[in-house]
């Protein structure tokens, strides 16, 4: 049977009491401004969750972070330093708390959750892997559609019943990793039909790919954005087109989540690639999204550009898996403890600086 369409209703965030949110942070004890994107961060978060009053206080509850697992058809033809078995092999690292995302997020305290959206092989008898498999792996796309459109939506359906389990137990903030040979294949030929680029400014070395290499992918994903030129016809065609399983997952995941005012963190490359989809399918989407950090990956900054998104991070990361994502929950932290505990100049008998 086919899969029903899915749509998702996001309501823009307010900026009405902007002047009031902002007077209570430029009050606190310090200059202007002194606080940099921590601010404006604190702000974004107040307009989220409403902070109607001085008083009221900001809150994150039940930090999340899911990784989204998926092979990809492309793989094959050799566009990574890794065949398509180390993404199994990955996941299986990630049940067992092995990998850096598991570091991480034990250190900042993120509960971590993995999610299969169809890897090529599933892995049998691991707890803490959820499946959420769309098929195993997607087709090569310089060569055919990854996936059918209907797929795209019953990925989307998934995604946002896995955001609504999370939802109901009281998480308000979710981050978003990846793990896919070859999905920076897809996110560049993403971004490239998104934004209109050609794919030279898209196209990355990924894991750590060497020239040939790198001209191969470059090759491959012209062809694919070649291919299916005339089937580019709106953001859920592009998924279907030339993303994959994992991505149009994390895409719904990033529009179910803003349809339940959650805060949304947004890690490197692919995330972003996805974040721009579920943009472009509603715009106020944007609204709810923390970008954190820019990747070493070829065109993250331009992506990031383009959505108008000041990362919290700069560390060189090119990993993937949600890395850069867990390692800014303390800035979103301090960002909710500053507005919430941080003195005013009137509380602490300072005269104001402002």
């Amino acid at each position: 049977m086919p899969q029903s369409a899915v749509s998702f209703q996001i309501s823009s965030v307010s900026n009405a009491q902007d002047p009031m949110i902002q007077q209570k942070i430029d009050l606190k004890t310090k200059p202007l401004g002194a606080l940099g994107l921590l601010e404006s961060l604190a702000l974004q978060i107040a307009r989220v969750q409403g902070a109607m009053l001085p008083q009221d206080t900001l809150k994150i509850a039940h930090p999340t972070l899911l990784v989204f697992a998926g092979d990809h058809g492309i793989a094959a033809q050799g566009v990574s330093i890794a065949p398509s078995e180390v993404t199994r092999q990955m996941v299986q690292n990630f049940a067992h708390g092995g990998a850096a995302i598991n570091v991480f997020c034990r250190q900042v305290g993120f509960k971590l959750e993995v999610i299969d959206c169809g890897i090529l092989t599933p892995v049998e008898d691991v707890d803490g892997i959820i499946n959420q498999r769309l098929g195993a792996g997607t087709e090569a796309i310089h060569l055919a559609p990854a996936m059918a459109l209907n797929t795209v939506d019953k990925g989307f359906a998934m995604a946002r019943d896995l955001i609504e389990r999370h939802h109901q137990a009281g998480c308000n903030l979710i981050a978003f990793g990846e793990m896919g040979i070859g999905n920076t294949s897809a996110a560049a030929a993403i971004m490239a039909a998104m934004m209109q680029l050609d794919v030279a400014d898209c196209v990355g070395r990924g894991t750590g790919i060497d020239a040939e290499t790198l001209a191969r992918k470059l090759a491959l994903i012209e062809q694919a954005l070649l291919l299916h030129q005339r089937a580019l016809t709106g953001p859920k065609a592009v998924l279907a087109c030339l993303g994959g399983f994992e991505i149009v997952q994390m895409t719904g995941a990033i529009l179910a989540a803003a349809e339940r005012k959650m805060l949304v963190v947004i890690d490197g490359f692919i995330a972003t690639a996805a974040a721009l989809v579920a943009v472009k399918i509603a715009p106020n989407v944007r609204d709810y999204l923390i970008f954190a950090h820019q990747s070493d990956e070829q065109g993250h900054l331009r992506m990031l550009d383009f959505l108008q998104a000041k990362p919290l991070l700069a560390l060189g990361l090119r990993l993937g898996e949600g890395t850069g994502a867990a390692l800014a929950l303390p800035l979103i932290q301090a960002a909710v403890n500053f507005y919430n505990q941080m003195a005013s100049f009137s509380d602490a008998g300072i005269e104001a600086v402002v």
